[in-house]
């Protein structure tokens, strides 16, 4: 008999590590076990992204539910995606709209100098005055596509270049940068308004507006 239990036990306990498994190997199917644990903890955590590239059509359809929104990002790059496309060409018209991106006009050892220089460790393509260069010409393209909008408001940051956050009224995008990859490869944490989380993000993007300064107009250095 107590063999027999033994089986029934052991049986039992490799179809639930089979079941979490592959729960585990898709993003998806997970979601609903984290929003429960989620709403347990009072964390506000709703899905777990293992890449932050694979969140683009989530976070459109949050902008465009959005009354205001929050960028704070280490690049930029996704501004000047599709995904935001809407908010320059006026199809989306949220109260304010406030971007953050680093200082590519600070010169010597900042804060973007060393983000550059960790990617460098993991990415052989990557120079120096690369990063410094895509923050540029990602400001050019704001200050060209927003130049009509009086919602808008673009401004630079000299701090540790650590994280992403996408923030509106509703949720929060958040992802923490690795020292040995790219932002696009990390994970990305969707955190519902209100939470722990989502408190979090927008704490990381008010204290980087609140040491930040008005940025250049395109034309300028």
């Amino acid at each position: 008999m107590t063999d027999f239990l033994f089986g029934i036990l052991s049986s039992l306990a490799a179809s639930i590590i089979v079941l979490v498994l592959g729960l585990l190997r898709g993003s998806r199917p997970l979601w609903w076990l984290i929003a429960a644990c989620s709403w347990c903890t009072g964390t506000g955590l709703g899905r777990v992204y293992r890449h932050q590239s694979a969140t683009e059509q989530d976070i459109s359809r949050d902008l465009s539910r959005a009354r205001w929104i929050k960028v704070l990002a280490g690049r930029g790059n996704v501004l000047t995606r599709e995904v935001f496309s809407p908010l320059w060409s006026g199809e989306l018209s949220p109260d304010s709209i406030q971007v953050l991106l680093p200082d590519h006009r600070t010169q010597g050892d900042s804060w973007l100098d060393r983000r550059s220089h960790d990617v460098r460790r993991f990415d052989s393509g990557f120079t120096p005055a690369l990063l410094r260069n895509q923050v540029r010409t990602n400001m050019a393209y704001l200050t060209r596509a927003t130049r009509s909008q009086r919602n808008f408001e673009l401004r630079n940051f000299n701090l540790p270049n650590t994280c992403r956050v996408i923030a509106t009224d509703r949720a929060a995008y958040l992802t923490f940068y690795s020292s040995s990859a790219h932002g696009r490869n990390s994970p990305c944490l969707y955190a519902r308004a209100p939470g722990l989380l989502y408190s979090i993000a927008l704490q990381q993007f008010d204290a980087a507006w609140m040491n930040s300064s008005p940025a250049l107009p395109a034309s300028q250095p």
